[in-house]
């Protein structure tokens, strides 16, 4: 049961490896570009299916690309498919060349940079995405995406400054908030995150999916179970409410499985998203 997942005794060892496991849900998300949509209906999907998706877009963008190199829409289309499929190293290498052909492209910089943080290569990540947008033209989602980066690296007063920064271009965006409140679970100030990612929520029915996951996460991890339960339920269908309940179920027992260095565990990749 969850519950006993999450019994008092044992929500604070779980606080910050969950927390890794998670922030990324979110985070990378914001450093997407045009065209690059990655919420899904559900917070669990159907595996089966969308791999089945997957291989049928890297198929479909492998050709393309290979056909044009210089091709930057077919890189990024590209890149999302192979991490879809779980094939991040790839995602990365493939990109890497992409970007290579076309340094100044920004969207490819961008995209190159996520799919590095998907890997877990944190710091290479935050370099690349410092030149996929400049000082004099900042771009909200790829400073909150650097912040999340940061918060891999275990910078987090460094990552906060990256989200004020993002929150000063877009007041109140709710992938933003969410990435602060994950930054506040991980210096596992519980408190404020469950105030921030409220903020992140609104109370919105349409709420982003991953927002309401995050924010479902923080108020598993303080013990009240059945109220975050209750969050990924809300005015889903039947069968979507039950597989978010699945999938926040896995997300809070990760600890369980995953041994004392769990703290490295990388973030779960929003590409695709989980």
């Amino acid at each position: 049961m969850l519950r006993q997942l999450l019994a008092p005794s044992s929500v604070a060892k779980r606080v910050t490896s969950t927390a890794s496991s998670a922030i990324l849900v979110l985070a990378l998300c914001s450093c997407q570009t045009a065209g690059l949509s990655d919420i899904t209906g559900s917070l669990g999907e159907k595996a089966e299916s969308s791999h089945a998706e997957a291989r049928r877009d890297i198929e479909s963008y492998r050709d393309r690309f290979r056909a044009n190199p210089k091709d930057a829409d077919a890189a990024l289309q590209y890149g999302k498919a192979l991490r879809a499929a779980g094939q991040r190293s790839q995602a990365v290498a493939m990109l890497e060349q992409a970007t290579l052909a076309q340094p100044d492209n920004k969207a490819l910089l961008a995209g190159y940079g996520r799919a590095l943080a998907d890997n877990g290569n944190f710091q290479r990540a935050f370099d690349v995405l410092s030149r996929a947008h400049t000082p004099d033209d900042p771009d909200w989602r790829i400073l909150s995406a650097q912040g999340a980066v940061l918060d891999q690296l275990g910078r987090y007063e460094e990552a906060r400054q990256y989200y004020a920064s993002a929150l000063k271009i877009a007041p109140d965006e709710p992938s933003v908030l969410s990435n602060l409140g994950l930054s506040y679970v991980l210096t596992k100030d519980l408190p404020k995150a469950e105030e921030t990612l409220r903020r992140a929520h609104g109370g919105a029915a349409d709420a982003d999916p991953r927002v309401r996951l995050n924010l479902a996460l923080v108020v598993g991890l303080q013990g009240r179970v059945g109220e975050a339960e209750s969050i990924v339920r809300a005015d889903r269908p039947a069968e979507e409410a039950e597989a978010n309940v699945a999938y926040l179920k896995r997300l809070l027992s990760r600890k369980e499985h995953a041994g004392a260095h769990a703290e490295k565990i990388p973030g779960i990749a929003i590409g695709r998203p989980d």
